[in-house]
């Protein structure tokens, strides 16, 4: 069985109250429960974290080292800025898959550089919750 690390960054704790004309009205929760029902069904394990904190998300990615098959990774606002991300995912050489609820392609100037997403293999923007389970499925390719 595929044990996949599941990575949340800044904000998305604020899913359903954050505005939700871009990232929706289900809050955190929901988004855990689908994850966690989409793993089920593909019979994949999933570990999720959520935190507001660059070094917390770095920590994470480095202790996934020899734990996990891949990780799913939504840096949300570190995705533009954080270079220390991108160096622990190239660092570990875990497989890993980008996911945005919000297609960031259509969205301000500053947001079209992925920083994380240079070190990803995939990237699924602008599904919503459903980026999580075709990331997840991507694993079983």
């Amino acid at each position: 069985m595929k044990k996949i690390l599941v990575i949340n960054g800044p904000n998305l704790n604020m899913l359903g109250i954050r505005e939700p004309d871009i990232y929706g009205r289900q809050d955190y929760k929901a988004l855990c429960d689908y994850i966690g029902q989409a793993a089920a069904s593909l019979g994949i394990e999933t570990d999720i974290f959520q935190s507001n904190h660059e070094g917390e998300i770095v920590d994470k990615i480095q202790l996934a080292y020899g734990k996990y098959d891949g990780i799913v990774i939504n840096p949300a606002a570190y995705t533009h800025t954080s270079v220390a991300i991108l160096d622990a995912l190239k660092a570990v050489g875990i497989p890993a898959v980008e996911v945005h609820l919000s297609d960031v392609s259509k969205r301000e100037a500053f947001r079209q550089i992925s920083y994380a997403g240079l070190a990803c293999s995939e990237h699924y923007t602008g599904l919503g919750f459903e980026g999580y389970k075709k990331a997840l499925e991507w694993f079983l390719k």
